[in-house]
């Protein structure tokens, strides 16, 4: 009579092929055996078949048959016997090892953001969702824009998403799932030694990353600089927009050096009209002039292209409690005396020729 074959059960069945159990949280290693839309299979050897949900594979990773995995055990056994996993928990617990290691050693990381918000940019390293703030972006990146205009703010940091960024990890808490990302710390080594390159007086090329009310601002080879309205030009200057647009190549002198941002002017790699055109006057000359500005305390005339004068509201009329608006409007023209130039403080003082 033939014997009973003997049952076996699965454990002892795992335990005669030396084959690990499957625990709760185990990492485990597989091959990628099928990619579906909402799903993906996993050959697990000796010990089944694992199944991934889509939701957990990690961000933007494409995988396709053959690949080795590993994988975070959610379930050892469902209904349909798979053992339930998440690639994105294994990756996520690798990637936040590995941020902290980066953290530690201060090393520069690469990452591409995959969207934008007012506040800054989204990005993925690892596995682990992080951020990187408006104001960690380096002076080529930083959205200057007038009036600080949200839309273009949004628009401008949306250029950004897909593109190469070079950070440091500002900080990580894998408790809160916080990552803050920096690219002014990445880049501020190589900003010390070109700061030290740099003086008082020097000429550099930039290009324009912001045009605002107040001046341009200027990257110098991942430096911010300011040229203030006031050194765009000799000339009186209503709007630099209309001297400077975003992406032009601007060259200027260095006329100071901050901590981290270098004041530029554009208008002393010029020659000075004003010292040209003063020389055309002299005191007691009447000359005829635009009235560009009305004050309590005068009125300003401009008498040349380059040249602006003040004609005080002790010129014009009895006493001090004269009204300039009274007597002037914007943008007419009229006839002045002057009475004083200085050179040195290029101030020129007028007379109102109709003064009675």
């Amino acid at each position: 009579m033939a014997e009973k074959a003997k049952t076996i059960t699965m454990d002892e069945l795992l335990a005669s092929e030396d084959i690990k159990p499957i625990v709760l949280g185990d990492t485990i290693e597989g091959t990628v055996m099928s990619v579906k839309k909402h799903e993906i299979l996993i050959d697990l050897g000796a010990r089944g078949v694992g199944y991934v949900p889509r939701r957990e594979v990690a961000f933007g990773r494409q995988l396709k048959e053959g690949d080795v995995v590993s994988a975070s055990v959610v379930d050892t056994e469902m209904e349909d016997g798979m053992v339930l996993l998440s690639l994105r928990k294994a990756v996520k617990e690798k990637g936040w090892d590995e941020i902290s290691a980066k953290l530690d050693a201060g090393e520069v990381i690469e990452v591409e953001p995959f969207d934008a918000n007012r506040g800054g940019l989204l990005v993925e390293y690892e596995g682990i969702r992080g951020f990187l703030p408006v104001s960690q972006l380096s002076a080529e990146h930083y959205p200057r824009v007038g009036g600080s205009d949200k839309e273009e703010i949004l628009q401008r940091l949306n250029a950004l998403v897909g593109k190469s960024i070079r950070v440091r990890i500002l900080d990580a808490d894998r408790k809160t799932n916080k990552l803050i990302l920096s690219e002014k710390e990445a880049i501020k080594d190589g900003l010390a030694e070109r700061f030290a390159e740099l003086k008082v007086g020097d000429t550099v090329k930039g290009v324009a990353t912001g045009v605002v009310d107040f001046g341009v601002f200027v990257n110098v080879d991942g430096i911010e600089g300011l040229v203030h309205i006031s050194e765009i030009s000799w000339e009186r200057v209503n709007s630099p927009a209309d001297y400077v647009k975003v992406g032009d190549t601007v060259e200027a002198k260095i006329i100071a050096i901050d901590k981290d941002r270098l004041s530029l002017s554009m208008k002393q790699l010029q020659e000075d009209p004003w010292l040209s055109e003063i020389a055309k006057f002299k005191k007691g000359d009447k000359v005829e002039g635009t009235i560009t500005r009305i004050t309590p305390f005068g009125a300003f005339v401009q008498i040349s292209p380059a040249v602006e004068a003040l004609v005080h509201v002790s010129e014009l009329g009895e006493g001090n409690d004269v009204d300039p608006e009274k007597i002037f409007t914007l943008n007419e023209r009229k006839e002045f005396k002057i009475l004083d130039i200085d050179k040195e403080g290029r101030k020129i003082s007028l007379s109102f020729a109709e003064k009675k």
